[in-house]
C-alpha cells in the first residue's frame, strides 16, 4: 500500500473513532438513559467534550477534501515524496489539531489546522502540475 493511502486509512480511522470520548463524557454526565434518549433539558457536556466534538466535526470536514485528493493522487497515477510526506504530516497535523482543541489550546490548534490545510494544498499542487 502506498504511503499516502496508508495515511488515509489513518486519518479517516482517527476520525472515525473521535466519537468515543465525547460519547463516554454524555453518558457519565447525562446518564445512559438521557445519553441515549432526547430529554427536554439535557446537562450541559463537559467543556473538553464540546470542544471534542467541534474538533470532530472540523475533523470530518476536512476528512472529505484530504481523501478526495489523495484518491485522485491515485486514480491520476501520481504519487511522490511530497505527496507521501504530506499525507504523514496531514494525520499528525489532525491528531495534534484534535488534542489541543479538546485541551483548549487557541494558538496551536491554529497552527495544526494551518499545517494540515498547507499538506492538503501541496498534494493539491502536485496534481496540478
Amino acid at each position: 500500500m502506498k504511503t499516502e493511502l496508508w495515511y488515509l486509512v489513518l486519518v479517516t480511522a482517527f476520525t472515525g473513532l473521535l466519537w468515543v470520548p465525547y460519547i463516554l463524557d454524555r453518558v457519565l454526565v447525562r446518564g445512559l438513559v438521557d445519553a441515549v434518549g432526547y430529554p427536554d433539558n439535557p446537562k450541559p457536556q463537559s467543556l473538553w467534550a464540546q470542544r471534542l466534538m467541534k474538533a470532530h466535526a472540523n475533523a470530518v470536514e476536512n476528512l472529505v477534501v484530504f481523501a478526495a485528493l489523495v484518491l485522485a493522487a491515485q486514480v491520476a497515477g501520481v504519487s511522490n515524496g511530497t505527496i507521501a510526506t504530506a499525507a504523514m504530516v496531514y494525520f499528525w497535523a489532525r491528531v495534534v489539531h484534535a488534542a489541543v482543541y479538546t485541551l483548549g489550546i487557541p494558538w496551536l490548534r491554529t497552527l495544526a489546522f494551518t499545517v494540515g490545510f498547507l499538506c492538503q494544498a501541496a498534494i493539491a499542487l502536485q496534481l496540478l502540475r
